[in-house]
Formats: structure tokens, sequence, C-alpha cells
């Protein structure tokens, strides 16, 4: 009789699902679903807040649409998701499993993303320094925290457990009344010592940190517990791996050998590579510095260049036109208008507008925002436009991460994965065309559900 592993990844806009039979290690049935839980911001201070019960709905429905008479012989269950972000809960009450076959939130703030923008650079300069090679950024759930201590710190009083939002759904499932988190996601909340796997207690203590709100950090890779209750058919008991990083999922999924780079671009994007073994990241934060050093399995390491800048660049032009058309009285659904945009792009082979897009900041260089150069009456069409705005998407990222760079590391050939490459045919051909001295391939099912699910196959 076929077993499987449910692979699931919370990701910024999306919930995947997955059904990965544990002796092939193929999928056999997946699901995904858009989220549509971000919250409008209407206070002026840049935050980016989703509907944490809007996004638990939706992970429900994605398991409802998965083959029941799999999902009865699940024998693992695996989560990664969305990184840096911070949800907040009530130990014991962050959940209602009144309906006995799923759960749903209960007792939650909202999630605080890693798009939030509240701690701006005045707000960071003022916190300690942190015992990490890893920089701190705005988004990072440590720095939101600090902002919650000095802003409003009574919002913090009506919580007891912290965690990102796969942390608490992995929490849920197995009844923990505290956090437990890999080192994945502890070190994208900043104030964590990757080389010790140790938070930086005295210096946040000295602060006047929460430290009860820190979570307790155990081995990626590692089982955290079983589920407390049957869940959509999945019998209690079952065992739950600790929550991993999208990122380190999504380049587990896809990458075959250490001459692999994997290039990712989804909401935001990445290029990344493994470091070779026995690598050790610098001992305090290269603020400076493009590519930063994320923590992998086994005390590994990735280089990450990172940018804040992907797909959701192409969603913002979408919706800024989409938003023209309206005022003028016009108006076309989005999925028609990206169709077209892409069309006209592909007749135009390339275009000597330059787009700098960069609209959101790096954190390497946050005030380094978006611009349009080399503007001339022949380059105002949309199919210009959008050649030159998905060139500079790939631009800006080769420029943190060179091709020349991955060379000169032995690297041979990029993988390309993520859902905004998936669907952008013009996309792939500026990777290709950045790439031209190495070998570009595009990954089956190269994503953080399969990844996730792959880890738990192979390491327990």
């Amino acid at each position: 009789m076929s077993t499987y592993i449910l692979g699931i990844d919370l990701g910024t806009t999306s919930i995947k699902t997955v059904l990965l039979e544990f002796s092939s290690r193929t999928v056999v049935a997946s699901y995904s679903m858009q989220t549509s839980s971000d919250i409008e911001d209407n206070s002026g201070t840049k935050t980016r807040e989703q509907d944490t019960g809007r996004i638990i709905d939706t992970l429900n429905q994605c398991i409802q649409k998965l083959p029941a008479n799999k999902l009865k012989h699940v024998t693992r269950i695996g989560l990664s998701g969305q990184m840096h972000g911070v949800l907040f809960w009530k130990a014991q009450s962050g959940c209602d499993w009144s309906s006995r076959n799923f759960f749903i939130a209960k007792e939650t703030s909202q999630l605080i993303t890693w798009q939030d923008g509240r701690s701006d650079d005045d707000f960071l300069s003022t916190l300690p320094k942190p015992d990490s090679h890893l920089s701190l950024a705005t988004g990072f759930g440590c720095v939101t925290i600090f902002w919650f201590l000095k802003y409003r710190p009574k919002f913090l009083e009506g919580f007891t457990v912290a965690g990102t939002i796969q942390d608490y759904v992995v929490s849920m499932l197995c009844g923990l009344e505290r956090c437990v988190m890999t080192p994945q996601n502890a070190g994208s909340w900043g104030y964590f010592n990757t080389s010790t796997s140790q938070w930086n207690v005295e210096i946040l203590e000295a602060a006047g940190f929460p430290i009860h709100l820190l979570p307790q950090c155990i081995p990626s890779g590692m089982l955290v517990g079983r589920t407390c209750m049957d869940w959509h058919g999945i019998g209690a008991g079952t065992p739950v791996g600790a929550a991993l990083g999208d990122l380190q999922c999504s380049v587990y999924s896809c990458m075959r050998t250490s001459t692999d780079a994997v290039l990712n671009i989804s909401t935001s994007a990445q290029l990344t590579h493994a470091m070779p073994v026995g690598f050790t990241p610098p001992s305090s934060p290269q603020s400076d510095s493009p590519i930063s050093y994320f923590p992998y399995f086994e005390s590994s390491y990735l280089a990450v260049a990172a940018s804040l800048n992907g797909g959701n660049i192409l969603a913002t032009f979408v919706d800024t036109l989409m938003k023209w058309m309206s005022e003028l009285g016009s108006e076309l659904p989005e999925s028609s208008i990206y169709e077209k945009l892409i069309g006209r792009a592909l007749t135009q082979n390339a275009s000597d507008l330059n787009v700098l897009p960069t609209i959101l900041g790096e954190r390497h260089s946050p005030l380094s925002l978006g611009q349009v150069t080399n503007i001339s009456p022949s380059n105002l069409s949309l199919g210009h436009v959008t050649r030159a705005l998905c060139h500079g998407i790939i631009s800006n990222l080769t420029s943190m991460m060179p091709a020349a760079y991955l060379q000169k590391a032995g690297l041979t050939t990029v993988v390309g994965s993520g859902t905004a490459l998936a669907r952008n045919q013009v996309l792939r051909q500026e990777v290709e065309r950045a790439f031209s001295q190495m070998s570009v391939v595009y990954g089956q099912n190269a994503d953080s559900a399969v990844g996730v699910a792959m880890v738990l196959c192979d390491r327990l």
C-alpha cells in the first residue's frame, strides 16, 4: 500500500499543497490557491499585514481539494512558508478545533509580513547591534517586535507566543504551547546566531525585549511533534516536521548538484547557490553587501542574492495600468492584461529603454528607488516598456550576483523556478540572455511545497 507525505507552502500570495508518494518520491496530487489575504493600509505607516483567518481558510480549502483516499495514508506532514514575518497568538487558544476535522484561527494577530515597512532607517538605527552575520531590516520578526514594544506595547501584552505563519500552523497541528522554530526561520528574524543556533538573549534582554516570545530552536529537517487531532482525514498522531523556509525548500526541490545555481522569481526574487562544506559566514553583518548567507541543512549555508523586487514589480505595473484604465473609463481583467503585455513584449526582442525596477529598494540599499532612463518617442510602446521592465528585473538581480561570480565559483547551470518565471516567457528570455555562458534549465516541480515534502522523505 502506498504512503504519502503532505507538503505545504504558505506563500506571500498563495498556498500550495502536494502529496508526494514516499517510495517513488513523485508528486501524485497538488492544489494551489490565492489567499487574497492582504489588508489595505490606510494608516500611513507602510504596514503590510495579512488576514490570518483568511490564510487558514485557504489552507483548509487546499487540503480539501486533495484526494481523500490518499490523505488517509499520509504518514508525515511538512510545512514551509514566507520567511521574516511574525504572527502572535495565545497558547492553548490560538485556534478552534470544534469542527473536529480541521481548525480555524482564533485569538491571533494579523500576520505582519516580510514586506512590512513600518520600521524605517531611523528606527533601525536605535536597535542594538546583533551578534549575527545577518543584517537587520524592516519586516524581520524581532525588528517588528521591537517596533511594537516602543509604539504599541499593550498590543504585545495580549499574546504569549510568536512565530512565522508556518510555525503557527505547526503549533496548532501539534497542540504545542510554545513555538518551535528552525534556524532557517530564526535566522530570518534577526538576532539569531546561526553558528551557535542561539538567540542573542543577553543583547535582547538588555534592550527590554520580551524574551518569552522567542521560539525554541531545533535543527532544520527534524520532527517537532504529532497531530493532536484528525485533520482532513489525516489521522491524529501523524508526525509533523518543524517548519522550514520557503527559499531553502525551493532550492532543495531542484538543486541537483553542487554546480547548480537556483534562480527563483515569485513575489520577490532570489539567486542562490550552496557554499562549500565547512564554510563559515562572517562574524558580523555586511550591511552593504548584496549577498547574504542563509542557513540550509546540517550546518551548511546558501549564498543568496535576495531581491525585494521580483514578480511583485510586474504585479505593480499591471495594477497601475488597471487603475489608469479605470480612470479612463475602461476595464480589462488582470489575466488579460498580463497576457497582452507578454504578447507585445515577445514581438520586441530588445529595448533601448532602461528600467531600474527597484521601487521597493533593496535590503542592502534601501534608498535606491526605481528609475526609467533613455526615454524616447520610439520606445514607449507596451512592448518596449514590458521588455525593458523584465530586462530590468533580471539585470538588478545579476548586479547583485553576476554570472561571472557564479562561473568563478565553479557553477555551470542555472536552474530557474518560481511562478513569475514559469508564466512569463519574456522573463525566461532575459534569464537566458543574462546567463548565456551557462546552461539554463527550468526545474520540474521546483517549488517549496515539493521541497519540504522531499526533506521529510530524505531526512527522516
